[in-house]
């Protein structure tokens, strides 16, 4: 990306290792604690934002330019994405194109803030209800989707006439650097969208000055429910609004009358995209009786077959190396404790030839419910299936956690998917489907996987406060 590359460039920078040795790129220096609180002060002064606000239509020709933009620089982003995360082009490409359509979608959204006009119980009185931009959100994104989530929430902030300051993950914050740009060259004004990177170092106390700074309205994050409880412990003592999308432990479950091959595709497509490091990747795999013993072989050659662990950069790769060597050790570490406790690798099981992060597909059978990798997100290529009888055991599992992001089912039986839809405790079902994520829908889970819904109709609400007005001393007919 030669022309956003060389904008994001500074004089004073610090090496920044990637996902392999050999691919090294410049970081201008980590902004320090003093730089943020600049940040902060900077975008609080919204108004000349909040004035184009009052015109959604501007708002949402300087979006729909930074879409244009960012579809212009596809393959640019892509291979930006793959440069830091690993992810195979193909995917990258893929976010490319679903960061994009949050911008389209919220070009659209900024004219559809409608606020309402209510019945009076008085003659001489008329209520109003507006819908204003709520301020300075501070937006924390993850480095999985280094571009998409971050998207996902500027594009719903910018769209109400709210100012952002975005601190991206350490490991992937040039392509936040690089929306910035776009978002410039779109003719969005300075101090409207900040970009604040940091060092893993550092993170932690910029994660305080965002959630804690008196100027900041809301904080939006997508991360570990971990840190998503830290975060809002720092925004209480200024009572901030946040939007959390945290970690899950989605079931995947597939009952005795599904159609086996498809659960199959769904479960390749469901569990191994971006290597098993999604929040809505399938965690469990709960297969009934009758068709476990057919569904694990099938997955089992279907893995062999399908999968080509690699660099994200050849084209026959389908899944590209772990974040780190942390993410690694915890694969290994849950693959040890169902060994130790009884599983069976059926496929995989250690890191791969290819040495690095790179780490093999794997199957487990015999699993049981009280195993890490069924207690725990594994955020990593491993597959535990778990036997189970019984519709009512397959949801008494699934809904045993503490979490509730998404989760999957496979039938063909139309009274049980009814049944089982409505009573899995989670924010996103995929029922015969394994890929959810769409901008028409909304995106958010329930229990501790977070607070608030992202995308579609609704995300825009999250950036606007409601202002209520009485109109009153009017004269009666």
């Amino acid at each position: 990306m030669k022309s956003i590359a060389r904008d994001i460039n500074s004089t004073r920078a610090e090496k920044v290792e990637l996902y392999t040795e050999s691919a090294v790129n410049y970081l201008p220096a980590t902004l320090t604690l003093n730089s943020c609180c600049m940040l902060l002060f900077i975008a609080f002064p919204f108004v000349r934002w909040r004035e184009v606000a009052d015109q959604p239509h501007c708002i949402g020709i300087l979006l729909r330019k930074w879409y244009e933009l960012m579809m212009k620089n596809k393959d640019e982003l892509a291979r930006l994405i793959t440069s830091e995360n690993g992810k195979p082009l193909h995917e990258a490409s893929a976010e490319v194109v679903y960061a994009a359509s949050f911008l389209e979608w919220f070009a659209e959204e900024a004219r559809r803030v409608y606020g309402d006009v209510v019945p009076s119980p008085s003659p001489d009185r008329r209520i109003l209800i507006l819908k204003q931009p709520i301020g300075v959100a501070s937006i924390i994104t993850p480095w999985n989707f280094p571009s998409a989530m971050i998207t996902r929430k500027v594009g719903a902030a910018l769209a109400t006439g709210s100012t952002v300051v975005v601190k991206p993950a350490e490991d992937t914050p040039l392509s936040a650097l690089a929306l910035a740009e776009l978002a410039s060259q779109a003719g969005i004004p300075a101090g409207v969208f900040n970009v604040v990177p940091a060092s893993r170092a550092n993170t932690p106390a910029v994660g305080e000055v965002l959630c804690t700074d008196p100027l900041v309205a809301i904080v939006s994050f997508t991360g570990s429910t971990a840190t998503g409880k830290i975060l809002l412990g720092h925004t209480t003592n200024t009572v901030k609004k946040a939007s959390m999308e945290l970690g899950g432990l989605a079931p995947f479950i597939v009952f005795d009358s599904a159609d086996v091959d498809l659960a199959v595709v769904g479960a390749l497509a469901c569990k191994f995209r971006n290597t098993g490091q999604t929040c809505v990747c399938a965690n469990r795999f709960m297969v009934q009786k009758g068709i476990h013993d057919v569904f694990v072989e099938k997955l089992a050659k279907a893995m062999e077959r399908d999968l080509r662990v690699g660099s994200g950069f050849e084209k026959e790769t389908t899944q590209g190396p772990l974040i780190n060597e942390r993410a690694v050790k915890k694969v290994e570490s849950h693959i040890s404790d169902a060994v130790s406790h009884g599983a069976c690798v059926v496929t995989g099981g250690k890191r791969h030839s290819l040495g690095g992060t790179f780490f093999e597909p794997t199957l487990l059978s015999n699993v049981t419910p009280d195993m890490l990798c069924s207690r725990e997100e594994t955020f990593g290529p491993l597959a535990p299936v778990i036997k189970f009888e019984t519709e009512e055991e397959a949801l008494a599992i699934a809904n045993a956690c503490d979490v509730g992001l998404a989760g999957y089912f496979y039938s063909r039986d139309p009274a049980q998917i009814w049944r089982v839809a409505e009573r899995l405790e989670v924010g996103i079902v995929g029922v015969n489907e394994a890929l959810l994520s769409t901008v028409e829908a909304p995106f958010g889970g329930v229990k501790q996987s977070g607070l608030g819904r992202e995308g579609s109709k609704y995300g825009i609400e999250e950036y606007l406060e409601i202002k209520y007005v009485c109109f009153g001393g009017l004269t009666p007919y």
